[in-house]
């Protein structure tokens, strides 16, 4: 079980995180909901010891987080200049018995023998996936996975995120398009001002969408009204 307790981040003066709490069990995919700005890849980047936050604790199965034990895949992916995909995937060591390039790239259909300056976003995303999946951690953390993917590989990508959770792991996954989490998620928190302001179960998905965009809707409404 990853758990979080009282953690807070800031970046100078601008404090992003709050105090959170949030526990999420295993197996399970965990969905974190918020609008841009919310925290949610500083969240990420806290789990994945990317970001040291100012106080609170991380700890899995009861000890201390480790990096080793969580996969992060970020918004935006680091690739070095002019190598190839497949000079990118050999700089990961495969600790995954089960990983197989090809029969993964026969779905992802990346064009693993260029070089990526030449991809797309797309592409970018899911050869950054395919690192991630060549080793084996205990947490995946997948931070705005869909973004720039064809509806085949967004169907790929869930199907990725339910047979980790099915292999045990621990998944949290974050993304600005609600329909994402609720077709994947056994559990979505939604982040806003600083904290985890409320945790919903499958079958409270609607009263999530109200809560989620309740503020934004009202300035909205009010500022639209005026100005058409």
């Amino acid at each position: 079980m990853l758990e979080i307790k009282n953690m807070i981040v800031s970046y100078g003066t601008n404090t992003v995180l709050r105090g959170i709490n949030l526990t999420a069990e295993k197996p399970a995919v965990h969905g974190v909901a918020g609008l841009n700005g919310s925290g949610k890849t500083t969240l990420f980047g806290a789990i994945s010891g990317y970001v040291k936050p100012e106080e609170g604790s991380i700890t899995l199965d009861g000890r201390k987080i480790l990096r080793g034990d969580t996969g992060y895949l970020m918004t935006e992916n680091y690739f070095y200049s002019n190598i190839t995909g497949n000079e990118y995937l050999n700089i990961f060591r495969q600790t995954n018995d089960n990983f197989s390039k090809e029969k993964m790239n026969e779905l992802f259909k990346i064009p693993l023998d260029d070089v990526i300056e030449t991809y797309s976003n797309g592409m970018r995303k899911k050869l950054a996936l395919l690192a991630l999946l060549k080793q084996e951690r205990r947490v995946y953390l997948l931070d705005e996975p869909f973004n720039g993917l064809d509806m085949e590989s967004c169907k790929a990508v869930e199907i990725v995120i339910n047979a980790l959770k099915e292999k045990g792991k621990t998944v949290l996954v974050s993304s600005h398009i609600l329909e994402t989490l609720t077709g994947t998620c056994s559990k979505i928190h939604l982040l806003k001002n600083g904290i985890i302001h409320d945790t919903f179960g499958t079958g409270e998905y609607d009263s999530l969408k109200s809560e989620l965009f309740e503020d934004f809707v009202k300035t909205a409404d009010e500022t639209i009204r005026q100005s058409v």
